[in-house]
């Protein structure tokens, strides 16, 4: 068995943490940037029929030569009328024709007209540069290798609010096209300027474009931006995610949700920004908005060492879970679970805060009704319970009907999911000791023998291996079955219910 293909599904012989990051890594699908808002934004003002007599026929190569001859101009005005044209050719609201003047070759004379002394010259530029950069991942990198990117930055010290917001504006734009562009964007200096923006005299819309921009640049993760570049954002971001406007917090919350996204070390960095008790409060936030992020960031926090989680924990996360479990929105009921998953993946202390929260019913009933990627999280919430927990801990897990609700899953396609099931399984059998006999019945009597016997002729060879076990160590013939049963009657154990053998699991 490869060693990458263990480390999908294996708990055994590793230390929390390792599981807790390992964790992390299967569930890349809820951690991964999701773009839960738009990235690339074209500025657009609806061009009205004057000015429309003014553009250029489109698909007369004649008249776009024209036009770049005109943008080159010695003639302040024809040139300034020239780019004013091409601008609004590129803000019509639908189908701009961003190729046809890439194969103009207007862009490399847009990029000199940055170096213009006019304002009203550069803010016109910014603005046609910013919708070229809204296109796709190849129109984006043509304002990219003309050289746009530097000298953007230094219109960031321009003394016009408008031109700053419009080279923000456009540098976001290649922010946001992928890890490549981004890294070049802070590589040529982008983040002390930006900073400073992050002020009350910053105008609001301006404020917003900034916050995405921030956003962007610590966004992705293959490969993830310079850590010791983007944390320099930290302190604005932690003053962000306060501020009044929802736009706003809700981009520094996902560019939070990113920086967050890593290991311990660049964990603690955001731990220690003070952060914590700034995004708890937002998970009651009636914008689903807001609650994702702000949750997706504490969830990150979550995936590092048993210190990182006790700080979210102290924080206050715990009271608010339970409602999120029961949001109307499945991605966040799912975003939920795979928090409180990798919290019980942490110190015996930690579980038990669970379950004094009430957390567990919920985590149950998710396992047994939610949809199928919720279940998922919850099989891992209840699998790094049956390690992380006491004996004791998870005989109350077991109280709460966790053996049919694992069982229900064994017949499910997701192989991953199977085998985190039968992991748990195998746990709570081992650890129940002389009250394996009871677990074998109550996984019985829930349909999970049968499955599990199923389950060794599974093509998978570490299902059916792991299927094996079970039966060999903790399932005996027909004839010895009948030996072992407690017998039925008022007295009889009722699994999934609140009665213990007397005396209670002695696991």
């Amino acid at each position: 068995m490869s060693e990458a293909r263990l480390r999908t599904y294996k708990n055994k012989g590793k230390d929390l943490s390792e599981m807790r990051h390992r964790r992390s890594e299967v569930t890349v699908e809820l951690r991964k940037n999701r773009k839960d808002e738009q990235l690339l934004k074209r500025r657009n003002i609806p061009v009205g029929d004057d000015e429309m007599q003014m553009l250029p026929a489109l698909g007369l190569d004649a008249s776009l030569e024209t036009l770049v001859q005109k943008a080159q101009s010695t003639n302040a005005d024809v040139q300034f009328a020239a780019v004013q044209t091409a601008r609004k050719m590129l803000s019509k609201d639908k189908n701009p024709p961003i190729d046809e003047l890439i194969q103009s070759g207007i862009v490399p004379v847009l990029v000199a007209c940055l170096q213009s002394d006019s304002p009203l010259l550069q803010f016109e530029t910014a603005w046609a540069l910013t919708n070229i950069a809204s296109g796709n991942s190849q129109q984006t990198k043509a304002v990219v290798k003309y050289g746009a990117v530097p000298l953007l930055i230094q219109l960031l010290s321009s003394s016009h609010t408008h031109v700053c917001e419009q080279a923000v504006w456009a540098l976001a734009n290649i922010t946001g096209d992928g890890p490549e562009c981004r890294d070049y964007v802070i590589a040529q200096g982008i983040i002390p300027p930006l900073l400073r923006f992050v002020n009350t005299d910053t105008p609001l819309a301006f404020l917003r474009n900034v916050a995405w921009t921030l956003s962007n640049l610590c966004r992705n993760k293959n490969p993830p931006p310079p850590f010791q570049s983007v944390c320099q954002t930290l302190p604005a971001l932690v003053e962000l995610v306060q501020h009044d406007d929802l736009a706003v917090k809700v981009d520094a919350c996902w560019a939070l949700s990113f920086l967050a996204d890593g290991k311990d070390r660049q964990i603690q960095v955001v731990v220690d920004s003070g952060v914590i008790p700034k995004l708890v409060p937002l998970l009651v936030c009636k914008e689903n908005r807001i609650v994702l992020p702000a949750l997706r960031t504490l969830g990150n926090i979550v995936t590092g060492n048993d210190a990182q989680t006790q700080a979210v924990l102290d924080g206050g996360i715990l009271p608010h879970l339970g409602s999120l479990m029961e949001h109307f929105r499945p991605g966040i009921v799912r975003e939920a679970v795979w928090t409180l998953s990798n919290i019980v993946a942490g110190n015996t202390h930690q579980v038990q805060m669970v379950i004094d929260a009430d957390l567990v019913p919920p985590t149950i009933h998710a396992l047994a009704q939610g949809d199928f990627r919720t279940q998922k999280e919850a099989a891992w919430a209840v699998s790094n319970f049956t390690v992380g927990g006491t004996p004791e801990q998870v005989s109350y897990l077991i109280t709460q009907g966790a053996l049919p609700a694992m069982c229900n899953l064994l017949d499910c396609k997701d192989t991953t999911t199977i085998q985190v099931i039968l992991d748990g399984l195998a746990n709570i059998l081992k650890m129940a000791g002389p009250d394996a006999e009871y677990i074998a019945t109550a996984i019985e009597e829930a349909g999970g023998l049968d499955k599990i016997e199923k389950l060794q002729q599974h093509k998978n060879e570490d299902i059916y291996k792991l299927a094996y076990s079970i039966i060999d160590k903790y399932f005996t013939s027909e004839e010895d079955d009948a030996a072992v049963v407690p017998p039925a009657g008022p007295q009889a154990f009722q699994f999934g219910t609140t009665n213990v053998p007397e005396g209670g699991f002695q696991f």
